[in-house]
């Protein structure tokens, strides 16, 4: 694992790259929602040491914005003074609401944000083979797959998985995600002129523990995994632009963003509103260049670091994606077959053990020479899960103990959709 570091707590207001006038702001608008309230809930609240926050409070009683309400109702000798706002304090408080209603941990400057990601970036992590077969123990995949995937998941580039549908694209680049090992550091937001972006995302990133030894790092930042992030056919182009929202006029950073220094899985390519083409077009530039370019509703640009693996997962062939200008921009374009006969019975087999049904190959090797190679439909990883879940069903249904027969795989297989071999794509 490699040890990145991160910004320390800063101890003046000038170490936090903000200004002043805009830490009021923020101290105005907490303690307009929060009441009375201490330095020391003020801090939990904007993620700025306490010290900071008595700055600010002096900074405050000194503009008559804040008045002390003497100490906190606590039996600890070392209670802090209540503060609440004056009737100035309110309304600067409801003039700084007029800008943004953002309340929460103070955000970071761009330059810190980017000099951060750049420091972590996802080419430093090394994935060798064993960090692999642990990622993929669960996973039935030949290994020339894997001796692909390796140096693909090193390149800290773009990637495209294609091949029939249920045979593991979206699983491998999940497990590929999860054979990184390093921590990396992301801000709660980040600061733009006087714009903010709410960047860190709990139903994304997945905090990680702090070693014992690790220094006091700013509390604006989070320790986390390097994030995997999936999108499907619900994305669309304007996804990937600055969410602004009117009402409380700030930022969401686009889910892509979020993903900076992991793994960014467009799966189901080609089933979006707009054309692969579309997406390609507009990742040209970060794919190449390695920086996103992105919008205010004020018009002004700015870039940022594109430092992740993007996963493009597919079950079209490549060249029904877009041009060759497009696909060169995929640095690795990488077939996942669809399973061998041997490869779909230990699939069986895994999904007989996990869902507690015998394993009875002979019956399994029957079924597989009577509807993959006699009647020519196309095998796939995904098959088996699906049969044995509607032979479970059909048995309650019968009220039989759960049973792999012929008979209900037979019954089984007619709720399955399949694909006749005559319509696979071929990795050629």
């Amino acid at each position: 694992m490699n040890i990145f570091e991160c910004a320390p707590s800063p101890r003046t207001i000038e170490d936090t790259g903000l200004s002043t006038s805009f830490l009021v702001g923020l101290v105005s608008k907490t303690l307009y929602e929060g009441g009375i309230l201490t330095p020391t809930q003020i801090s939990d609240v904007i993620k700025l040491p306490k010290l900071i926050c008595r700055q600010l409070i002096k900074e405050m009683t000194s503009l008559q914005l804040v008045e002390a309400q003497g100490l906190s109702s606590t039996d600890d000798i070392k209670s802090d003074i209540r503060y609440s706002l004056t009737d100035l304090g309110n309304k600067w408080a409801l003039e700084a609401n007029a800008v943004s209603q953002y309340v929460g941990p103070a955000p970071v400057t761009l330059k810190e944000f980017s000099d951060q990601i750049r420091s972590q970036s996802i080419s430093h992590e090394e994935v060798h083979r064993n960090d692999l077969d642990k990622s993929f123990s669960h996973l039935v995949i030949p290994n020339i797959l894997k001796s692909q995937l390796g140096p693909a998941a090193n390149s800290g580039r773009s990637m495209l998985l294609w091949g029939e549908a249920g045979n593991g694209k979206t699983s491998l680049a999940e497990a590929l995600g999860k054979s990184f090992r390093d921590h990396v550091f992301f801000p709660y937001a980040i600061i733009i002129g006087n714009q903010i972006i709410r960047f860190f995302d709990e139903t994304l990133h997945i905090e990680a523990p702090a070693p014992e030894d690790a220094p006091r790092i700013d509390q604006r930042w989070v320790r986390c995994e390097r994030p995997i992030v999936f999108a499907g056919g619900e994305l669309t182009l304007k996804m990937l632009d600055l969410s602004f929202e009117e009402t409380s006029r700030f930022y969401e950073a686009p889910m892509h963003l979020k993903a900076l220094g992991g793994v960014f899985v467009l799966d189901d390519f080609g089933r979006q509103v707009e054309t692969p083409q579309d997406y390609l077009n507009r990742w040209i530039v970060p794919l190449e260049k390695g920086f996103d370019i992105l919008s205010l509703h004020t018009g002004k640009k700015f870039t940022v670091p594109f430092d992740q693996l993007v996963v493009f997962s597919t079950n079209m062939a490549p060249s029904d994606l877009g041009d060759a200008a497009g696909l060169r921009r995929i640095y690795f374009k990488i077939h996942v077959p669809s399973p061998t006969e041997d490869e779909y019975m230990e699939v069986f087999e895994g999904a007989c053990n996990r869902l507690n049904l015998e394993w009875k190959p002979d019956i399994i090797k029957a079924f597989f020479k009577d509807k993959y190679v006699d009647e020519g439909y196309a095998t796939s990883g995904a098959h088996p899960g699906f049969i044995l879940q509607h032979v479970i069903a059909a048995c309650r249904y019968q009220g039989e103990p759960a049973e792999v027969s012929a008979e209900m795989l037979e019954l089984a297989w007619h709720n399955v959709a399949a694909s006749k071999r005559s319509h696979t794509v071929s990795p050629d």
